[in-house]
């Protein structure tokens, strides 16, 4: 209803300022918004409405043009020459747009008055013959004038008003009342300045406010302003009092020029404010955009942090029973009073504990793969002599199967790489472990050639089977996630990640890795770096050996399973064990005893490890000196990360291997004093 009441009142303004201000020598207005007017109701109220709009117009028109002079029948043919021209655009618009018509780019600005100028020439044509005929008036000139009248106000105010009542517009700028209210008074002060005849102003000045105004305020600020430009300078100019606005030349230039200013100035000035308003719109919507990627990253995050916390938790829930039982296997497996099927037994459920332990692994390997945390510790490696040790590594347990196992070196240089050794060795690993795997009889072969290079050498690193092989179709599905498996036509016996992680590794390193094979016949695999010859690292000198002493070392742990276990093993290596349930109680024997060495569990009720050991480092020399080692079954980089923030000297991850415990035992253990 608002909106309807506010057109009407357009319409009635618009008519009556037309009629009767700004009238050329023939009796044409020189500018006519209400046929533009008339044509937006038509495209943006409902059915009902519309209606009410025409009757306003059509009754408001007759007395307009009655009271302007015109006779009943000139007042007639006006009416319903202009009643059908506003017909039309809204067709016109129906049919172009499919709805109301929206002025929110250069391409519908441009648009809209290429679609009603024609419309304003036609019904031009229409009206000036008639006038001829009839009335006498001269057929050209009418033409022009009533062309021009029309094609003004629909190429000007019916932008104008979409502009107007377009939300969007609305909400673009958000400016004061007060300082629109100025923005617009200055507008209105300049132009009458130009406008008046006592005035030496040039009109041009008039742009520079109007493109203020359509920074500030937008399209709705140039379509006003041209307004108000349009009011002032139209009556002022139309009256011959302006000879700024060609009035010297007579009523016909007066009428050309001051519709050609008008229609420059709305067409500039909007531009302008489209410009404008469009860089704005992507400046918001950047800004949304970018706290949806904010959001989106947080999200993320927290996902990836509940991930990681699900592992830690996992992983510590699954290593802390597989301690024990790895643990009482290989202390069952050191007695000598077994029957060969239990040591048999023992040895089984060892070599399944190693399994299930090497499926963590992955796990945890695979979600630094997936975090983008593969860090790299390139260091002078030998790629040949790193190829022999793998391959030595794993040769009992290819013999073991009756497998035959070649080793093929092509090293002309000798060289030693810039590589790091521990992710290249686990890459061989893993692929010589799935050779083993998937291989029932024959022979696996492991090959490196070297191709010297200018910049860098080329390494390629070939294992190869007489295995299953893989089905052409099928290899597409290696290198993902636990679809290795799957694609060689198995169970999976693993976590199925080896063949993923081995490819983000490869890649890490800068090079590639693929697979030749044919079913029934075997596969290849393979991976090529590239890697710089570097210098071999300069080793110290040993130190001369001797026999190690046994020490005095204290076991921290909760779980009396776990706290047995480790006393335990290494008391069987001859040292002399104390042991603690508690960091309380760890502190407490710390205070007094100098040991050789703690081994500290990280989980633990009142005091968990980590404050237990800045509370013995916090001690005295020797007691606050002595090497404390993180023995937990927290494994993630973050956790072990912990231990070495806390004061600890290493890490020793549950479930506990004996040679393992036993080498970072012997590496920090205390020396006794000379």
């Amino acid at each position: 209803m608002a909106l309807l009441q506010g057109l009407s009142a357009a319409l009635l303004g618009g008519l009556f300022f037309s009629e009767l201000l700004t009238r050329t020598v023939l009796g044409v207005a020189a500018f006519w918004p209400a046929n533009a007017l008339l044509a937006a109701g038509l495209v943006v109220l409902t059915p009902g409405r519309r209606l009410t709009l025409g009757a306003v117009f059509v009754i408001f028109h007759m007395v307009a043009d009655l009271v302007a002079g015109d006779s009943v029948p000139e007042a007639l043919l006006y009416t319903a020459v202009d009643t059908l021209e506003a017909l039309a655009v809204w067709w016109a618009c129906v049919r172009f747009w499919g709805r109301a018509p929206r002025v929110r780019t250069m391409r519908a600005l441009a648009i809209l008055p290429a679609v009603t100028t024609p419309i304003a020439a036609v019904s031009a044509l229409i009206c000036a013959p008639v006038l001829s005929l009839v009335f006498g008036e001269p057929l050209l000139q009418t033409w022009v004038d009533w062309f021009l009248r029309g094609a003004l106000g629909l190429a000007v105010v019916l932008p104008t008003t979409l502009v107007l009542i377009d939300s969007q517009h609305r909400r673009a700028y958000r400016i004061s009342l007060p300082e629109q209210g100025a923005l617009l008074f200055a507008v209105a002060a300049v132009t009458l300045l130009c406008a008046h005849p006592l005035s030496g102003a040039p009109p041009f000045l008039i742009f520079p406010i109007a493109l203020v105004v359509a920074y500030r305020l937008g399209a709705r600020g140039a379509a006003m302003a041209c307004l108000i430009v349009a009011l002032i300078t139209l009556p002022i100019a139309m009256s011959g009092a302006s000879p700024r606005f060609n009035a010297i030349l007579g009523p016909t230039a007066q009428a050309r020029t001051i519709q050609i200013f008008i229609a420059v100035l709305f067409y500039t000035c909007m531009a302008a404010s489209l410009a404008l308003t469009q860089q704005d719109r992507l400046r918001r919507l950047l800004q949304r955009r970018e706290l949806l990627t904010r959001a989106a990253r947080a999200r993320a995050l927290a996902a990836t942090e509940a991930k990681t916390e699900f592992l830690a938790t996992m992983s510590h829930e699954i290593r802390t029973p597989l301690n024990s039982v790895l643990g009482f296997a290989q202390l069952l497996a050191k007695r000598d009073d077994l029957s060969p099927d239990a040591r048999r037994q023992v040895n089984m459920i060892d070599s399944a504990g190693a399994a299930l332990v090497a499926v963590l692994d992955d796990i945890l390997d695979f979600s630094r793969v997936e975090a983008g945390k593969i860090e790299l510790q390139p260091q002078p490696t030998s790629a040949a002599n790193l190829l022999r040790d793998t391959v030595a590594i794993m040769a009992p347990e290819i013999q073991a199967k009756g497998l035959e196992l070649d080793l093929d070196i092509v090293d002309p240089s000798h060289a030693h790489h810039d590589l790091d050794a521990d992710r290249l060795r686990q890459v061989l690993i893993n692929l010589l472990n799935n050779a083993v795997r998937f291989t029932d009889q024959g022979r696996i072969s492991a090959r490196l050639t070297v191709e010297p290079g200018a910049a860098a050498d080329k390494l390629r690193f070939e294992i190869v089977d007489t295995g299953v092989g893989i089905a052409l179709e099928k290899q597409a599905l290696l290198f993902q996630r636990a679809s290795a498996d799957v694609a060689l036509g198995r169970m999976p016996a693993g976590a199925g990640l080896g063949l993923a992680i081995c490819r983000a590794l490869v890649e890490a390193m800068g090079g590639k890795i693929g697979v030749d094979s044919v079913p029934g016949r075997g596969s290849c695999f393979w991976f090529e770096l590239s890697a710089r010859a570097v210098e071999p690292a300069v080793s110290p000198d040993p130190a001369p050996t001797k026999e190690a002493a046994a020490g005095r070392i204290l076991v921290v742990d909760d779980h009396p399973i776990n706290l047995e276990i480790a006393a335990t093993l290494m008391s069987m290596a001859g040292y002399e064990v104390d042991q603690a349930e508690s960091g309380s109680q760890a502190i407490a024997r710390a205070r007094k005893t100098a040991y050789d060495l703690i081994l500290m569990d990280m989980h633990m009720p009142e005091m968990d490890g980590l404050r237990a050991t800045q509370a013995i480092r916090a001690l005295p020399p020797p007691f606050g000196t002595t090497p404390i080692i993180a023995m937990s079954a927290d494994a993630l980089p973050s956790q072990v990360e912990r231990c070495y923030a806390a004061g600890m000297v290493d890490h020793i991850p549950k479930p506990v291997q004996r040679e393992a415990l036993y080498a970072k035992v012997e590496r920090w253990r205390r020396k006794p004093s000379a």
